[in-house]
């Protein structure tokens, strides 16, 4: 008798423990993924409404948190699990981009921003990066709502980390994409010496990555290996020819 209650005493510690700890752990989630989003506000006395701005760095912390989330919000299993990572990591592309969300709430004149790949650039120390890729909505005319991604290029022409020995990046858009905004810019500054993006790589999500890495590296050494077999055969034929007219001449 003793045994059962002692067994059910601890089910109850146990379960009291799991509830506790669930939340704790979703509020670390939480500070985590307000960590890596800056938000500034604009307004003008007796103007229509405000301008926000909300901008969120994909850092490794953050892409991990939001998938931690995520499972947790939705109960995910383990393979559930996985392949949410998957196709975020392959949509977000990481490995080689910089990737940023931007979300605009404007309530106040309309925005013109287009075009866009002119009116943000990424500071990564004294690097100046412009978007290789962004969300084409942002060149039409805003009002009201709208978000969408920004990538900038990780590596340089070299393919060395634009990343490497850099403590801080500035996320600058230009003053001018609203008539509320005085300055010259309108900045956002995140610490990323301690990001690792390589982190997200791993296990089963890895695996699959790096697969697809390398159907899509066969895919374009086939294409490569087609293209000069093409040039191959075109320079066998034009050989032939000339060999036959030699051949012709000499007879002569």
């Amino acid at each position: 008798m003793k045994l059962k209650e002692t067994l059910i005493f601890s089910l109850i510690c146990l379960s009291v423990i799991f509830l506790v700890s669930k939340p704790a752990q979703a509020a670390d989630y939480s500070k985590i993924l307000g960590r890596w989003s800056k938000e500034q506000t604009f307004r003008e006395t007796g103007a229509i409404g405000p301008l926000d701005m909300k901008v969120t760095y994909y850092s490794a912390e953050y892409v991990q948190a939001l998938i931690e989330t995520e499972a947790e919000k939705n109960l995910w299993t383990a393979d559930e699990k996985d392949n949410y990572a998957y196709q975020l990591l392959s949509t977000l592309n990481m490995e080689e981009t910089i990737p940023i969300h931007v979300e605009f709430k404007n309530y106040g004149p309309s925005m013109h921003l287009a075009p866009f790949d002119e009116q943000v650039v990424l500071w990564a120390g004294k690097r100046k990066l412009t978007p290789v890729d962004y969300d084409k909505r942002f060149n039409f005319r805003l009002q009201g709502e709208r978000d969408g991604m920004i990538y900038f290029p990780r590596y340089d022409e070299k393919g060395h980390s634009v990343l490497d020995k850099v403590k801080s990046v500035k996320l600058s858009f230009t003053g001018g994409i609203h008539p509320y905004i005085r300055s010259s810019f309108v900045d956002f500054i995140w610490d990323v010496y301690k990001d690792n993006p390589e982190a997200l790589y791993k296990g089963r999500t890895a695996t699959r990555m790096e697969l697809d890495r390398l159907i899509k590296r066969i895919e374009k050494l086939s294409a490569e290996k087609g293209e000069l077999e093409g040039k191959l055969d075109e320079i066998d034929s034009e050989l032939h020819e000339i060999n036959q007219r030699v051949e012709e001449l000499q007879k002569q």
